[in-house]
């Protein structure tokens, strides 16, 4: 597809957003026609709006992007985090005419379109965003096309938010995993190149990952550092993890409450009897804190952006780093062998632990996500590390 694609101008369908306070916003469909419902919660970020979309984090979570232009450089192949749109629908302010970017192979409303997903603009996301920001994350429905037709829309768009049963409780990490184990060998992505074959270097470490709705870059991110990686589902037992022999596990990222995945926290806690070096992202961090006597919390609209600053407490030095959750690790129940390592200065949650008497860390954010652009990247390294000395 050429370089500049206009945006579909048939785009005159209506839409509704409901929030379960009340709240109705009018606006037009760019995506599918249909009825969806989820947590809405906001995001801050201004670019990256396809790996936003592929995220499994975002699964039962409408997202609002808070940046007023989303769709301008279009979609394209590689820019994905997983193999489909994970978040149950999209809310912007203005989808633009024209989506122009050398790399840009489909409009935004035709990739929503293509995988059945809800989205709607032309909404004052601004005023959505305070409410989100003064109430906390809302239960909320996108009705879009004929469905947001007729007297009764605005009823049954309320009626719809109001029926989603809140993502407290609920374990999305087993829904999304993966189904059997696999094998991957991709690599960093590099422009005009593509993604590098990881398979041809040397790759000392055999890491297995659970997928507990694992981002595709950092599984690229360990196999750059020489990892061989298989990837198993979320349910695995841990004596068939430390059958393969692995030099590390790493607890991916994912959707969802951790406190519901005891199969997740069982295993965890197994891997953790033996010195297998130990590396959790996200809700693979809340799982790490859970399985190691600690809880976990819903916070009120979550982090979701690419602009939060984190402290490392040992060195006092602050990151710029990418953020998605909903639920946090909280540090007043940490038992006395699990140390903070890193806090947010937004909010002064719970960024990083690290178990003091096992080789096992995690941290909150995504490091993969690069908003630094290489401010938390360190930590592979620092994973790699910890299998090196292992050996």
């Amino acid at each position: 597809m050429g370089e500049r694609v206009l945006n579909n101008p048939a785009l005159s369908k209506p839409a509704i957003l409901a929030l379960e306070d009340g709240s109705v916003f009018h606006g037009t469909a760019i995506g599918a026609e249909g009825i969806t419902s989820g947590e809405v919660v906001f995001n801050t970020a201004m670019t990256g709006y396809q790996e936003i979309l592929t995220d499994p984090s975002y699964t039962r979570q409408i997202v609002t992007l808070t940046y007023p232009h989303i769709g301008n450089t279009g979609i394209n192949s590689e820019d994905v985090e997983s193999a489909s749109i994970a978040a149950a629908g999209l809310v912007i302010r203005d989808l633009p005419l024209l989506a122009s970017s050398f790399r840009s192979e489909q409009t935004l409303s035709d990739y929503l379109k293509s995988q059945n997903v809800l989205g709607i603009a032309d909404i004052d996301t601004r005023r959505l965003t305070r409410i989100l920001r003064d109430k906390g994350a809302q239960n909320g429905a996108i009705l879009a096309g004929a469905e947001a037709e007729g007297d009764d829309a605005v009823e049954r768009a309320l009626a719809a938010a109001k029926a989603f049963p809140g993502l407290k409780g609920m374990d999305l990490a087993k829904e999304v995993s993966c189904k059997e184990a696999y094998e991957w060998s991709e690599g960093e992505w590099a422009l005009g190149e593509g993604y590098a074959d990881a398979s041809q270097g040397e790759r000392p470490y055999h890491v297995v990952a659970f997928d507990y709705g694992v981002k595709f870059n950092i599984l690229r991110m360990l196999a750059a550092r020489g990892c061989r990686l298989t990837v198993v589902p979320a349910q695995t037992p841990a004596a068939e993890v430390l059958a393969m022999n692995p030099d590390g596990v790493f607890l991916a990222n994912g959707p969802g409450d951790p406190e519901p995945c005891d199969y997740a926290i069982k295993a965890i806690q197994e891997v953790l009897e033996t010195d297998t070096p130990v590396f959790g992202i996200c809700l693979g961090h809340q799982l790490l804190a859970l399985a190691s006597g600690a809880k976990t919390v819903k916070m009120g609209h979550g982090h979701h952006g690419a602009n939060h600053p984190v402290q490392d407490l040992d060195t006092g030095t602050v990151m710029i780093t990418s953020q998605n959750h909903g639920f946090a690790a909280d540090e007043a129940t940490l038992p006395s062998n699990v140390r903070a390592t890193h806090r947010s200065l937004f909010d002064g949650t719970l960024q990083g632990i690290e178990r003091t008497d096992r080789p096992a860390f995690s941290f909150q954010g995504h490091p993969e996500a690069s908003p630094g652009p290489r401010d938390v990247a360190p930590l592979f390294d620092r994973f790699i590390a910890m299998m090196q000395a292992r050996r």
